[in-house]
């Protein structure tokens, strides 16, 4: 792959920054303007290139949630050390997000050649898009109906098995299109927790997830790295970082009084409008 140019990295930085917690798959959405923008979508280091900018969005939530890092580490290193401290919800809710994010790290690194392969197709992307959404109607659907009853929990009522359930599904979000944040919000209305509570779940969920991948591809393609440009590299990370701070401050504000159907409405004519063009042969699929 030729080097990246700097309107590139900022073109990419910002959608991923974008749509890496919007519940509309940032991996899809970079796949799409990877497209458009003439690249090959099966390229290895533009594969790596996409994982390594999701390091920025990671940086972002770090210092938007440190104060709730510190406070869940702080709990779960207490708890380890004393049986009274293991009672405290921090403790619960500490382990419920190292065990969800265990499946996601296995999953992708058995099907790792499969994922940055055959699943690297628009064809992909444009199919999740629409048939998530309904996976993400039915959550909130479920949610109106607990909320309706009052059967609703919150963060202090989070449990191991909401963690484990919520990581499961999580794995669906290696398919392009899906939407990491996506599955785990809908995973968690799905157990019963309120919308808040779910995308909060999913954000600190995302931080051992998305460090890992990129972290592993940083180390396992950086010889194809290295052709695409530091500066470039580095650019891409800073404008993912910035644009998703403000992402995450406006989701957060947002799920508080809206559902998360109403990306429904985006999502799925995104994906029927893809379908159309990749049939005609507008564009081609990977």
């Amino acid at each position: 792959m030729s080097t990246l140019t700097y309107l590139d990295s900022v073109i990419l930085g910002v959608v991923e920054g974008l749509t890496e917690f919007l519940p509309v798959s940032s991996t899809g959405h970079l796949t799409i303007t990877e497209k458009l923008m003439g690249f090959k979508l099966d390229d290895p280091g533009l594969t790596a290139y996409t994982a390594i900018i999701q390091l920025g969005a990671i940086v972002a939530t770090f210092i938007y949630f440190w104060r709730d890092i510190v406070r869940l580490v702080a709990a779960w290193v207490a708890g380890l050390r004393s049986a009274e401290a293991r009672t405290h919800h921090d403790y619960q809710l500490a382990w419920a997000v190292i065990v969800g994010s265990i499946p996601v790290g296995i999953i992708g690194f058995v099907l790792k050649d499969v994922i940055s392969g055959a699943l690297r197709s628009l064809w992909v992307v444009a199919i999740a898009l629409v048939l998530w959404s309904v996976v993400m109607w039915l959550a909130e659907s479920r949610h109106a109906m607990l909320e309706r009853r009052g059967e609703q929990r919150g963060e202090g009522s989070v449990t191991l098995m909401d963690g484990l359930m919520i990581g499961l599904l999580q794995c669906m979000a290696l398919v392009p299109g899906v939407s990491r944040s996506g599955a785990t919000i809908s995973a968690g209305l799905f157990r019963g927790l309120d919308r808040l509570t779910a995308t909060r779940l999913s954000f600190f969920m995302a931080i051992p997830a998305l460090t890992a991948a990129g972290l592993f591809e940083a180390a396992h393609e950086k010889s194809h790295l290295k052709l695409l440009g530091v500066g470039q590299m580095g650019l891409g990370i800073i404008v993912s970082f910035a644009v998703a701070y403000a992402s995450i401050a406006w989701l957060l504000r947002f799920v508080s009084s809206n559902r998360i159907t109403a990306f429904v409405w985006y999502r799925v004519p995104l994906g029927i409008v893809l379908a159309v063009v990749l049939a005609v042969g507008a564009l081609s699929a990977t």
